[in-house]
């Protein structure tokens, strides 16, 4: 078995010794597993008309996706973002289990393709690492302990500054690391602390953040169903278990009992014992199965992707909740799409002058005071003019502005000028448009107070 408990302690926390896995599925998993690596570690220096490709600026309050800046006004977008996150998650779980945790989550790529890799190599596989653990406290042991925890905590400064990044962009960090240490001593200490974070969960906590901390693993027993699509162990083609020879009689189930399936298990469940909340879907017991089957001349497939109502012989029917959470998210995915393509490059927010009121004018004419926030939302610089939609008004600004910087905000006062005679009722709707090289790219609304035009006129 690969669990034992950890040498000189009085913890009940059994130490997992995953044997190292292989296999077809185990391919695909780090071809995929380093894809997002190699995404998530580029991802921060690739540049889009100037913005990173990828950017959560908190600090700020930016946030950048694909290229285009997206500002807290644009908060409702981010929303339907997260829902459709969630919603993905938890469709994939219903239909096909826990597939995010095994090949797709942060925590097991970093864990299974990265730190438990260089265990492998600098200590051994599974008995080699426990034998290492049980052997007194030798220099052989101490410099491979050694290296491998420098190794570890170097990787996890590294993921520290990465992270980072996606915070405050490169050239931000790139300034950090270039300044003297003294200019920064803050960010530093948030990183080394990003970074003890990150060493302790890799180095020490390891499959607990999947079985305990993560509240999805949790989850997956209420969003599970008999017609979920799992790793799971046929038990009617497995049992009776017990060891066998090539060609020998099949007295006894395919399964031969040699516990590999137990021994490649990152979280050290037995898979045999049905489908169990710490299960991360990472196939290592399929591959491991399957290569004995293959010795055996059996079918592959002992422990494989089926539902609990396939295992049990039932007929097969359609899963309603799955096709509820597919209409579910085709409705938000085109509403996101409806709420990035309709965005507008300038937003702006346009109010009244506050305590101010109409005034009149001895050429006859009839003013208002507005004040307006303009936010360009774009990567470039943009020539704004404000142009109201009506011939009956004029604008007459106090701070004009002729370009709005890229990713800024400016305030505008300005008076909305119309000759009385034009006017018609106390409050008249108008628009004021924002034109960028005499195109239109938003329309704010308000009113115009003024007595109509007529001496008789009184406010009611």
């Amino acid at each position: 078995m690969g669990v034992t408990t950890i040498p000189g302690t009085k913890s009940k926390r059994q130490w997992i010794y995953a044997k190292k896995p292989g296999g077809k599925l185990f391919n695909y998993r780090q071809w995929f597993g380093y894809t997002l690596l190699f995404f998530l570690f580029a991802a921060p220096f690739i540049k889009v008309n100037g913005e990173p490709f990828l950017m959560f600026n908190i600090i700020d309050r930016k946030f950048v996706l694909f290229g285009s800046v997206f500002w807290p006004q644009d908060l409702h977008i981010f929303v339907f973002g997260m829902l459709i996150a969630m919603v993905c998650v938890v469709l994939f779980t219903v239909v096909y289990g826990r597939v995010w945790c095994g090949w797709a989550c942060p925590q097991t790529i970093f864990m299974e393709l990265v730190f438990r890799r260089i265990e492998y190599w600098i200590e051994g596989d599974w008995q080699q690492q426990r034998k290492l653990n049980e052997r007194p406290n030798t220099l052989q042991k101490r410099l491979k302990k050694g290296l491998k925890h420098t190794i570890f905590f170097g990787i996890s400064f590294l993921i520290s500054n990465i992270f980072l990044a996606y915070i405050i962009g490169v050239d931000a960090l790139w300034t950090i690391m270039t300044d003297p240490v003294s200019q920064h001593l803050g960010g530093l200490t948030a990183i080394l602390l990003f970074t003890l974070v990150f060493y302790g969960v890799f180095a020490y906590v390891r499959e607990i953040v999947c079985t305990t901390i993560c509240p999805y693993g949790r989850l997956q027993g209420v969003l599970l169903d008999d017609q979920s699509i799992t790793i799971a162990y046929d038990v009617n083609r497995g049992e009776p278990r017990g060891h066998r020879k090539k060609g020998a009689e099949r007295e006894q189930g395919d399964c031969v009992d040699c516990n590999l399936c137990v021994q490649v298990c990152p979280t050290g469940i037995d898979i045999r014992n049905g489908i169990q909340m710490e299960c991360v879907n990472c196939t290592a017991c399929i591959d491991a199965c399957d290569a004995v089957m293959e010795k055996l001349d059996r079918p592959k497939r002992l422990i494989g992707f089926y539902s609990a109502m396939e295992l049990s012989g039932s007929k097969k029917k359609g899963n309603t909740r799955a096709i509820a959470y597919t209409l579910v998210l085709s409705f938000l995915l085109i509403v996101f799409g409806w709420l990035i393509f309709s965005r507008t490059a300038i937003d702006g927010i346009l109010l009244r002058a506050k305590g101010s009121s109409y005034q009149k004018h001895p050429d006859g004419t009839i003013s208002n005071l507005y004040n307006v926030e303009l936010i360009n939302k774009t990567n470039g610089d943009l020539p704004v003019q404000l142009v109201p939609e009506s011939q009956r008004f004029a604008i007459k600004t106090i701070n004009h502005i002729d370009t709005l910087k890229r990713g800024a905000a400016a305030q505008v006062s300005f008076f909305l000028i119309s000759d009385q005679q034009a006017i018609q009722t106390y409050k008249t709707n108008v628009r004021i448009n924002v034109e960028v090289n005499g195109k239109i790219v938003e329309t704010l609304k308000t009113t115009f107070v003024a007595p109509p035009g007529g001496a008789s006129w009184t406010p009611q």
